[in-house]
């Protein structure tokens, strides 16, 4: 699903070179699970950037559902978003003054689907992370988890080909963040391709493979040999 090949990222600040990233070489197959690590400054969040098409590389190959996208224009990078990629953020990025439905229609308004398609795939989206009967309440009217499974509902309608998660359980309390993992498992169960940057070395347990970034570059990249199952009621097996 992604190949990148000597990929290699670099910021210029007047006459500054920063290199963010540096001979990347990096493959992530349908159907996996992968958690992206490292502290700050390392590149992850410059990886999943570029992986999610919200930056290019500066140097190498990014093939996505075997198409290059590394010189794409921004309007062609829009449409790949649209089409192949959910997103879910740390802050959950919900507009307030709409309900949990309206959020969760948005992609599929700018993917031009029908009023009664969407509300019919939101529905059912917000049915697959168990809060359909919270539908109609505002952001404001949900706990955090609740608001993080808002948005994992609006990654889903669109049927990407994998989500980008940055941070996902960074604003919840230690229940609500394993009851989101058990979330992404049975997502990823489903045969959902997610990768997930995270700065905590027992969320990352809870993947199925480890990458770890430093100074720019890959350093590990290994199976979670004891991985941390969560079942539907958000409690470790």
């Amino acid at each position: 699903m992604i190949k990148i090949k000597n990929l290699k990222k670099v910021y210029k600040t007047g006459s500054i070179c920063v290199e963010a990233l540096k001979n990347i070489n990096l493959q992530i197959q349908e159907r996996e699970f992968v958690s992206i690590m490292g502290p700050s400054g390392s590149g992850k969040s410059t990886l999943m950037n570029i992986l999610g098409c919200l930056d290019k590389p500066t140097e190498g190959i990014y093939e996505l559902d075997g198409e290059s996208v590394q010189n794409m224009n921004d309007n062609e990078l829009a449409v790949i978003r649209n089409k192949k990629i959910g997103f879910i953020f740390q802050s959950f990025n919900l507009i307030p003054r709409i309900s949990a439905l309206k959020n969760v229609e948005l992609p599929m308004i700018y993917a031009g689907v029908s009023a009664k398609e969407r509300k019919e795939r939101a529905i059912e989206a917000l049915e697959r992370v168990g809060l359909k009967e919270r539908m109609n309440h505002n952001p404001n009217e949900l706990s955090g988890g609740q608001g993080q499974r808002v948005a994992i509902a609006r990654s889903l309608v669109n049927d990407p080909s994998v989500i980008f998660a940055d941070e996902p359980t960074g604003n919840l309390d230690t229940k609500s963040g394993n009851e989101i993992m058990g979330i992404f498992q049975q997502l990823n169960e489903e045969g959902v391709t997610i990768i997930m940057v995270t700065h905590e070395p027992d969320i990352a347990q809870h993947t199925k493979r480890m990458i770890v970034c430093r100074d720019g570059e890959i350093i590990e990249d290994t199976p979670v040999k004891e991985q941390i199952i969560i079942n539907k009621q958000g409690e470790i097996i």
